[in-house]
């Protein structure tokens, strides 16, 4: 029986900090806010992906820094001050899906 390697694929998408929308101590950011690789606007955000990368300002952070995930906005679990801090820190959201 040969072997079938599962499909794989990442979909990123990039903002800056200050599209957000800070609420307390948190930073929301609807899908729109994202551009895709190719700099178009997201309509959506991919639907059950198996993992969910973030990254602030090129770093890799916890997975405890991202809730309120789905396919229409995520927010940032301390992150209000980052939209007035560095408001033009690159935020981005990496999916992977299979």
């Amino acid at each position: 029986m040969p072997i079938v390697k599962p499909f794989m694929a990442g979909r990123r998408f990039t903002t800056t900090a200050s599209t957000g929308t800070a609420a307390a101590a948190d930073l929301t950011f609807a899908n729109t806010d994202f551009t895709d690789d190719a700099g178009v606007t997201t309509s959506t955000f991919p639907a059950s992906p198996a993992v969910v990368n973030l990254y602030i300002n090129g770093v890799l952070q916890t997975s405890d820094n991202v809730t309120g995930l789905s396919t229409t906005a995520v927010t940032i679990v301390g992150g209000a001050s980052l939209a007035t801090d560095s408001p033009t820190m690159p935020i981005i959201l990496e999916f992977i899906i299979n």
